[in-house]
């Protein structure tokens, strides 16, 4: 049951966020901000928000100081939104799932071309060894 009301609680606090982030902050530095998820802890006191940005690098690092400094205006909104008697602390986290996801794309494309390079070699590779000179033709035929 607590973990319906963590998710319940979660998933209301992603949309208030998004929605609050989608009008605008007074705040230049924050650009095209995502929220990705957020987990709330068991007793429902603290909020990790995970949010990505799409650009650069120093634009994701101006982002995260943009919501950071906003947090207790993001938190009062929440607030008003919820109808909880306690309304979690916020903290906003930098999601790594498109940097993991690109890192596995690039992983899998490597492993493609090594399987390939192998399976070149394998289609003109050859037994190791001589053949056995002991072993007349025939009798290999006749073991078939």
């Amino acid at each position: 049951m607590a973990g319906e009301r963590q998710a319940r609680l979660a998933d209301r606090i992603r949309v208030i966020l998004a929605e609050r982030l989608e009008k605008g902050l007074r705040d230049p530095r924050l650009g095209f901000v995502t929220i990705t998820d957020v987990r709330v802890s068991g007793d429902l006191q603290h909020a990790s928000v995970f949010y990505t940005v799409l650009g650069t690098e120093e634009e994701r690092i101006a982002s995260g100081a943009a919501l950071t400094s906003a947090t207790g205006m993001l938190r009062s909104e929440v607030g008003r939104q919820l109808s909880t008697r306690l309304v979690p602390t916020l903290e906003f986290i930098p999601d790594a799932l498109p940097e993991n996801a690109d890192h596995i794309t690039a992983l899998l494309r490597q492993a493609q071309e090594r399987d390939a390079e192998v399976a070149k070699l394998a289609s003109s590779a050859s037994h190791a060894g001589d053949a056995d000179p002991y072993v007349r033709a025939e009798d290999e035929d006749s073991d078939r």
